[in-house]
């Protein structure tokens, strides 16, 4: 096999995500009618703003062989913290800031905050006390839901502040400033995997976790701020949810964890750890959203969502063994 031909197969592999993608968006549109427009595609990019965060520290935290079950629990509590803190209706206390821009910055921070301390709740427990990243993140997503639900007693916080609310009808260039946010949070995280040594880090401890504590890298310290990320995405994920409901309710954002998850795997992160790119989980975020926009157009029950879903991560997984193979014949 030629240098050339061996690169050409490596750039497949690496982007097949985004080559599905294009051809799911070609099948769309040749057989849903009104599918190719851009105004469909915009609502694809909108639609994915919330999982798309949530997604990228999900991510990381399994490029360095762990799990995180939590994230959908902790953005649905920094959700509800919001909603009963700025929310004027149900059981908000409508808390008011002068000027009244200031409450975007301050809820955004609190919401990341609050999503920030139980990731490192999170990772302390796991790197320090040595305990098993599933037990301690599914503990975290069954404790964190039932303090979401004992906190609001099971109502809902209603009629979210003027000056928040005006995140989810504002747009740029066709898309709301809640998609830019997720645009932009993508960027940021690709090229801090990039071009950062921590990122670096991060892939080489899902690697071989032992291989480079011996190299001089602090395992510990990297992993502790993967989850804390993990859960400041998850916060912010929160945000952008109460953002676009225009409130909090005690099931926000149910059945995230799932979606998350399969956008990562299709992505091409590998569970074993040190495998992927967020540039790919980004597309798989835009599959699965793709998919569930023609699901809709075509007027077809909701439990089909699930069942391609499924498929697809049983497919993505295929995929990644079918990689490696080829990888190892290539090396």
């Amino acid at each position: 096999m030629t240098p050339h031909t061996r690169r050409t197969l490596e750039f497949v592999l690496d982007n097949l995500v985004w080559f599905m993608l294009l051809f799911v968006l070609a099948i769309f549109s040749l057989f849903i009618p009104n599918y190719f427009q851009l105004g469909i595609f915009a609502n694809i990019i909108e639609a994915s703003s919330v999982l798309g965060v949530m997604s990228i520290g999900l991510a990381l935290v399994i490029i360095t062989g762990h799990m995180d079950l939590s994230v959908e629990s902790v953005a649905a509590l920094s959700a509800m913290t919001v909603g009963i803190l700025f929310c004027s209706a149900g059981i908000g206390y409508g808390f008011q800031l002068h000027p009244e821009w200031l409450m975007v910055p301050v809820s955004l921070l609190i919401a990341i905050a609050v999503g920030s301390l139980i990731g490192l709740f999170n990772g302390v427990l796991v790197v320090k006390a040595r305990m098993n990243a599933f037990i301690i993140t599914l503990a975290s997503y069954i404790w964190v839901r039932g303090l979401v639900v004992a906190v609001s007693g099971g109502r809902s916080a209603q009629d979210l502040a003027p000056a928040i609310r005006w995140f989810g009808i504002q747009r740029v260039l066709g898309l709301p400033l809640t998609a830019w946010i997720a645009i932009g949070c993508f960027v940021l995280f690709s090229w801090f995997m990039a071009r950062t040594p921590f990122g670096r880090h991060l892939v080489m401890i899902g690697g071989n976790e032992t291989a480079t504590y011996r190299a001089g890298i602090r395992v510990t310290r990297n992993l502790i701020i993967a989850f804390a990320l993990a859960g400041a995405t998850a916060g912010l994920a929160g945000w952008l949810l109460t953002i676009r409901t225009s409130g909090a309710t005690a099931n926000l954002g149910v059945g995230l964890l799932f979606n998350a998850f399969a956008a990562v795997v299709i992505g091409g992160v590998s569970l074993k750890g040190g495998v992927g790119s967020l540039p790919g989980v980004y597309a798989g975020v835009l599959l699965l959203s793709s998919i569930n926009t023609a699901i809709n157009l075509m007027g077809l029950p909701a439990n089909f969502t699930q069942v391609i879903h499924g498929l697809l991560v049983l497919a993505a997984v295929l995929l990644d063994t079918l990689k490696q193979t080829i990888r190892q014949r290539l090396a």
